[in-house]
């Protein structure tokens, strides 16, 4: 077996990594008998709070739909809208065949709710953060990353060739030491890069420190607000707004549009020569076909669905409050990580019962998936419980009782 470097033990020792054709089945083998093979469900409806599988009703608690958009009927009309206008498909991409009117407002669309002067839209998150990391870095700069970073930030990391220093994890002392103590060549550029809201954990990143440690050594800030557009902040504009973070040109904001947003797709937003230069530079946007116009269309239609959308914030946040409380009254032996989103972490510790306490919540109807390594450190294999603006309270206070009895 051949292995590649920059990987973690969790993978290595779970054979993931591999070269040949030949070592797939072994690999596979090793993955089942660790129990960290994962499996694809097929759900017969729409996303949403309940989960049709396999002919069986399920509440389903694995969904990033925080706001309970992903079938709300003011974005499908403003897709099928899209459609009639604009068709279905963008041709090539956006530098080839042209980026399309619905899309010059969608990203005018993305700046304005950013509050930044100007915002460009990629397919992805993922492209996204691979998009901005290799435009503004190269084998000259250095990288200081947030150890539990997602995971297309470490890629995006890597793919720069910058040098990659990750701090301890939302540790302000940590990252001042290394900034204070990485050369970085005279000309070079410092980048800070973190997630807003830690997908896995649902805690949150100290964003005024690092803007404060960004403008000291003049370094990039670039945070990447997956989980927390749409849910926190005024109107719903997220975690840089939450913080009271006012524009800079050192801050990028990342807003991925497939959570609370209910669509796919993601902005970057920022200064008009930040942008300018993304759309020069940035790999992930210069050769990628352009997305469906029909995404642009909805997700206008989802942009005013967050801004006035304060009641759908309410109701998620008492979905919080009622399964935090339930969880706590259990008094299990297991550890609920703080969080005031809608990511709700219950650490069970290792894989097998993880998987065994997730198979009861599936016999007594609960959907809630099983998080292990390498997603998580070994040890720390947890359920990931996603709470949404559509959970009844029946559903929460169901869900708190069947955790209960899995756990007895």
């Amino acid at each position: 077996m051949v292995v590649r470097t920059n990987v973690s033990g969790a993978e290595r020792d779970a054979g993931l990594i591999f070269m040949k054709p030949g070592d797939l089945s072994a690999a596979l083998a090793k993955l089942e008998a660790g129990f960290l093979k994962r499996e694809r469900k097929t759900p017969g409806n729409p996303c949403g709070p309940e989960m049709l599988l396999n002919g069986r009703k399920l509440i389903a608690f694995a969904s990033n739909d925080y706001l309970g958009l992903a079938n709300d009927a003011a974005l499908k009309n403003g897709a099928t809208e899209a459609i009639e206008a604009w068709g279905v498909g963008a041709g090539a991409s956006k530098l080839v065949s042209g980026r399309l009117g619905i899309f010059e407002t969608l990203e005018r669309t993305c700046a304005e709710f950013a509050q930044r002067e100007a915002a460009v839209f990629f397919p992805s998150g993922f492209l996204a953060n691979l998009g901005v990391l290799t435009a503004l870095a190269d084998r000259h700069d250095v990288i200081f990353a947030d150890r539990i970073n997602h995971a297309s930030l470490i890629d995006g990391a890597l793919l720069s060739r910058a040098q990659h220093v990750r701090y301890q994890h939302a540790d302000i002392e940590d990252l001042a030491s290394k900034l204070a103590n990485t050369p970085v060549a005279s000309g070079s550029t410092r980048l800070i890069v973190t997630d807003s809201v830690f997908s896995m954990d649902g805690d949150e990143a100290p964003l005024e420190a690092l803007m404060a440690l960004a403008l000291q050594y003049d370094a990039w800030l670039i945070v990447d607000d997956a989980h927390g557009l749409g849910v926190l902040g005024p109107q719903g504009r997220g975690s840089i707004a939450d913080a009271g973070l006012k524009p800079h040109p050192n801050l990028v904001m990342v807003g991925t549009l497939g959570k609370a947003a209910g669509v796919s797709g993601a902005f970057v937003a920022g200064s008009k020569d930040l942008v300018e230069w993304l759309i020069q530079r940035a790999r992930s946007y210069i050769y990628t076909t352009g997305a469906s116009p029909m995404i642009a269309g909805a997700l206008l239609a989802s942009f005013e669905r967050i801004l006035h959308g304060d009641e759908l914030r309410s109701r998620l946040q008492n979905n919080i409050r009622t399964f935090r409380s339930g969880i706590t009254a259990l008094n299990l032996p297991y550890t609920l990580l703080p969080s005031r989103t809608g990511i709700q972490a219950l650490i069970i510790g290792d894989n097998e019962t993880t998987l065994h306490i997730a198979s009861s919540l599936l016999d007594q109807g609960f959907w809630v998936p099983a998080i292990r390594p390498p997603t998580v450190p070994a040890g720390a294999a947890r359920l990931r419980i996603s709470l949404s603006a559509a959970h009844t309270p029946a559903h929460v206070q169901g869900l708190v009782n069947a955790i209960g009895l899995a756990c007895a």
